[in-house]
């Protein structure tokens, strides 16, 4: 929880200081995320605005890239390596990126996981106190942890996801030219710092999971 509270204030911090950075090209978040996607041969696929902070994200049935509004309408180097990060992950998807596809069919049956394992869990270990439900509680338990087990790997499978989406919005700012020089490296700074919440979420999952998973062995023994 520390760490989380840590990486995700250092990000918050990072996103101002770079959103009062303006960029040298003078292209809006929008621009920039329409560019990159005609750049990689991908017409199918709109720009649209999206309430919030940090909201931003891809959508891969709409097949729309959102930005937030601090995006979407500034020409900052946050806005710029935001937008391509998303426009990342488009690329991806009109690429058939083996760990996209892999999350995407994931999604079903993590999206029924993160809302019910929870409960199953507890259920399992409030079974485990009575006695004459010992072994009933026992099977609720794993398949509690079985639910869990899958959102931890979908937490997993999204760390390649995220960084290779970073890559390709790196690699595509420097080679058209729209950051440079230190705005190359603020754009890198700030989106290592997003992709650090991802493996702070991963990690969190993981501690969770051995934890009911010794819960488990324990009262097998």
């Amino acid at each position: 929880m520390v760490l989380s509270m840590i990486v995700g204030q250092t990000l918050q911090s990072r996103f101002a200081k770079y959103s009062r950075q303006p960029l040298s090209s003078g292209l809006t978040g929008k621009e920039i995320a329409e560019k990159m996607l005609r750049d990689n041969g991908i017409y199918d696929v709109k720009v649209i605005s999206t309430q919030g902070h940090l909201t931003d994200h891809y959508n891969p049935v709409t097949k729309t890239v959102n930005l937030s509004q601090s995006v979407y309408n500034q020409s900052n180097v946050a806005a710029a390596a935001v937008a391509a990060h998303e426009c990342g992950h488009a690329v991806q998807h009109a690429t058939a990126y083996q760990w996209l596809t892999m999350r995407s069919q994931l999604v079903p049956v993590v999206s029924f996981g993160s809302r019910w394992s929870q409960w199953i869990l507890l259920a399992g270990l409030i079974l485990l106190g009575f006695s004459n439900l010992g072994n009933i509680g026992m099977w609720v338990l794993l398949i509690g942890i079985i639910l869990f087990g899958l959102t931890t790997l979908f937490s997993f499978i999204t760390l390649p996801v995220e960084y290779n989406a970073s890559d390709r919005a790196l690699a595509w700012l420097d080679r058209v030219g729209i950051t440079s020089g230190k705005e190359s490296e603020q754009a890198k700074d700030a989106l290592k710092w997003a992709a650090r919440t991802y493996v702070v979420a991963a990690l969190a999952s993981l501690a969770t999971l051995l934890y009911y998973i010794m819960i488990f062995l324990g009262r097998r023994d």
